[in-house]
């Protein structure tokens, strides 16, 4: 999938505090954005990618907070993709993809296997000043 994110019509940023309830929030947000884009909440890759979502912010309250004060979410879309991206200021960059082959059965790794199983793509791009990172998620609608 190549889609350029940058050309994506439909935009929301939100930045919350690094704290569990970031995670409804982000959650409630996207449900949001979808409906006001006129995504309809049914289609098969809504609720496995608000749930991609969630571990991805749950993975940011969980693992950067001591560093990272905010979690922003980027949302995006089309009529055919959608697109988000979960950013904290913490350093470490997961091996996106090694999480699938790995043992363990995180929330990196359902992130993953959801992804993948529905034909996206993801992404982790490091800040300029390799103090943070932010996982992109990219979704055929």
């Amino acid at each position: 999938m190549s889609t350029r994110l940058d050309a994506l019509p439909y935009r929301h940023v939100l930045t919350l505090p690094t704290m569990p309830s970031a995670v409804r929030t982000a959650r409630e947000t996207a449900e949001q954005a979808l409906a006001e884009w006129g995504i309809n909440p049914r289609h098969p890759t809504v609720g496995p990618a608000l749930l991609v979502l969630s571990e991805l912010v749950t993975n940011s309250v969980r693992h950067a907070a001591a560093l990272s004060p905010q979690v922003t979410v980027i949302y995006a879309a089309s009529e055919d993709c959608l697109a988000f991206a979960v950013h904290d200021r913490h350093p470490y960059q997961p091996a996106l993809y090694g999480a699938i082959t790995d043992t363990g059965a995180g929330g990196l790794a359902t992130v993953m296997e959801l992804t993948l199983g529905l034909g996206g793509t993801a992404v982790v791009r490091g800040d300029a000043d390799g103090k943070g990172k932010s996982i992109w998620i990219t979704l055929p609608l």
